[in-house]
């Protein structure tokens, strides 16, 4: 069996124990990825042919997730990998400052229905943390399939690390 049918499988099964969950007042579902692979030259680079397939693959696993918002922070590469799933979903991508935190997890807060946050490798730990997830450990500066899945029940919020394909 294939990474990605097993992955499918996986979120699916996740998915349906949760979502009844979606009632709540504040999103019982928050997704979080790193941008894809980046071009290594320019100050805004954008995203290698890997990791628009990867931005394609999150826009697959996600596509079913009920996602009510997608968030990205301004540069090319988050907006590229954000863009597959909110075009499928009929979404705007929403601009956040990854310098502000906080107020992108108070708007999110304020939500309801699943949400997509893309960011990167130095900033989503932290709002892992503030949503009140578990990070584990830091993400390495050539690695891009981390998919963190916080699933809020009852105020307590659990982690969990998914996988995203690149090509």
């Amino acid at each position: 069996m294939c990474v990605t049918s097993r992955l499918l499988r996986q979120l699916a099964l996740a998915l349906a124990v949760f979502l009844p969950c979606a009632a709540m007042a504040e999103p019982s579902m928050i997704y979080l990825v790193r941008h894809g692979e980046k071009a290594t030259v320019g100050q805004d680079p954008e995203l290698t042919p890997q990791g628009q397939a990867r931005a394609r693959n999150i826009a697959t696993i996600l596509g079913r997730a009920g996602i009510t918002a997608v968030f990205s922070t301004p540069y090319v590469r988050t907006q590229q990998t954000a863009q597959p799933l909110a075009s499928q979903l009929g979404l705007q991508v929403q601009s956040y400052d990854p310098r502000a935190p906080k107020a992108l997890v108070e708007k999110v807060k304020a939500l309801t229905g699943p949400v997509l946050v893309v960011g990167h490798s130095n900033t989503l730990g932290e709002l892992v943390k503030l949503f009140g997830g578990a990070p584990g450990t830091e993400i390495g500066d050539d690695e891009y399939d981390r998919l963190y899945q916080l699933i809020n029940a009852e105020g307590k919020v659990t982690t969990v690390m998914l996988r995203s394909v690149g090509q």
